[in-house]
């Protein structure tokens, strides 16, 4: 292994240590911030869409989503059919899951503090560049931004780096 990926995964690897113990600060296991989250991004999904999305089966899913209306967070509406249940986020779901980005944000914030400026501004062009190949197709991109703050992406003159796989019926 070279370097470079040596020291990508060592930064992946205490990046996401740090992210889960935000949600785990919380009471939130990791499946649970993500769902938080990613509906807070994508409102009135179905389950299974959202199953997709966190790699979950339907068996895990449905568990989730017990825990996730049994504190408040989430309602369940009717899908397009019988079998398909919709979800959204409660003003109470919506509030955790600013708080959840909000503290994402200073742990990632902390990470970024000892770069210059400059440095700041070439670690964002080269991570839009990695984010940007990381996926190809919608779903696979959703998951890469589970826990993304979709506001703080959109605020930059620059297009998400995974625009491309937004389907046109979407």
């Amino acid at each position: 292994m070279a370097r470079a990926e040596n020291l990508l995964g060592a930064v992946s690897l205490t990046l996401a240590d740090r992210l889960r113990s935000v949600g785990a600060g919380q009471g939130l296991s990791a499946s649970e911030q993500a769902a938080v989250v990613t509906l807070h991004a994508h409102p009135d999904q179905a389950v299974s869409w959202l199953g997709e999305v966190l790699g979950l089966t339907s068996s895990g899913m449905t568990r989730l989503v017990d825990r996730l209306v049994e504190r408040g967070w989430v309602v369940r509406s009717p899908g397009t059919d019988a079998r398909q249940r919709r979800l959204r986020l409660t003003g109470s779901g919506t509030k955790r899951a600013r708080m959840l980005q909000r503290e994402q944000d200073e742990v990632l914030g902390a990470a970024l503090a000892t770069l210059s400026g400059r440095d700041r501004v070439d670690l964002e062009r080269l991570l839009g560049r990695l984010v940007g190949d990381l996926a190809v197709d919608y779903l696979p991109a959703v998951r890469t931004c589970r826990l993304c703050d979709r506001d703080a992406c959109r605020a930059s003159a620059e297009p998400c780096p995974l625009d491309h796989t937004i389907p046109a019926d979407v």
